[in-house]
C-alpha cells in the first residue's frame, strides 16, 4: 500500500540534499502513513508535517532525514530521541539500526505509540516522562536527537552527550528555530553547526520552554 507514493517521496527527499542512502532506504521502508491518524491519511507520502492529536504534529519528511542524515547513523550505535511523538522518527532510526531509547511527555501520545511499536513489533525503549531532563540511566549516547524547538541547548542532554557523538537539537523562539549540530569533543568542550529555517512544535519541560509560555 502506498508504495508508489512512498517512492515519490523519497525522490523527492533525496532532490532536495539528503545523500545517506541508509536514511533513504530505511524511510522507504518505513510505511509513514501507519503513523498517523486516519482523517488525514492522503497526505501520509505528502512531504509536510501533519497534525497527530494533542497539539502534536509528525514532522516533515524532509526534516525527519535531515535530523537523521546528522546524526551520522551507523548500524548498533546508541540513540536518545526526545519527544516520541507518533513514533515514526524513531522507527526510521531503528529501521537504519540504531538502539533507541525515546522519551514522550504527553501520556496519552506515548501510550498510544508504545501500543503501536508493539503491534508493528518496533524494538525501542518509549518512556513517559520530561525529555529536557534526558534518560540518564543509559547514557552516554551516541546520539541526541531533539524533536521539539527550544530557548536553548538542555544542559542535562548535553552531559549525557558520549565524547564524539552527536546532539541534533532545533533552538530559537516557539515560531521559528535553527537547527543545531553539537558535537561533544571533550568533557567539557562543544561544537556547534547551525542550519537555520525550522520550525517545530515547542520543547515544553523543566530545560525547555515552561507550559504556558
Amino acid at each position: 500500500m502506498f508504495e508508489y507514493e512512498r517512492n515519490k517521496l523519497i525522490e523527492t527527499i533525496r532532490k532536495k540534499g539528503i545523500k545517506n542512502e541508509s536514511v533513504l532506504e530505511a524511510m522507504n521502508r518505513v510505511e509513514r502513513h501507519l503513523f498517523v491518524p486516519d482523517a488525514v491519511k492522503s497526505h501520509s507520502y505528502d512531504d509536510v508535517a501533519v497534525p497527530i492529536g494533542f497539539s502534536q504534529t509528525i514532522s516533515q519528511p524532509y526534516t525527519v532525514a535531515f535530523m537523521s542524515e546528522a546524526l551520522e547513523p551507523e548500524k548498533g550505535k546508541k540513540i536518545l530521541e526526545i519527544g516520541t511523538g507518533s513514533g515514526y522518527q524513531a522507527a526510521v532510526l531503528v529501521e537504519i539500526g540504531l538502539k533507541v531509547f525515546s522519551i514522550e511527555r504527553n501520556f496519552n501520545l506515548y501510550s498510544r505509540t508504545q501500543d503501536l511499536f508493539d503491534k508493528l513489533k518496533i524494538r525501542a525503549a518509549l518512556r513517559y516522562g520530561d525529555g529536557t531532563l534526558g534518560w540518564a540511566e543509559f547514557s552516554p549516547y551516541d546520539g541526541i536527537l531533539v524533536t521539539a524547538g527550544g530557548p536553548e541547548i538542555p544542559g542535562k542532554l548535553k552531559k549525557q552527550l558520549a565524547i564524539g557523538g552527536k546532539m541534533i537539537v532545533p533552538v530559537g523562539n516557539r515560531a521559528k528555530q535553527s537547527m543545531l549540530t553539537v558535537t561533544r569533543l571533550d568533557e567539557t568542550t562543544y561544537d556547534v553547526k547551525e542550519t537555520p529555517n525550522f520550525a517545530f512544535v515547542p520543547l515544553i519541560g523543566k530545560e525547555g520552554w515552561k507550559e504556558n509560555r
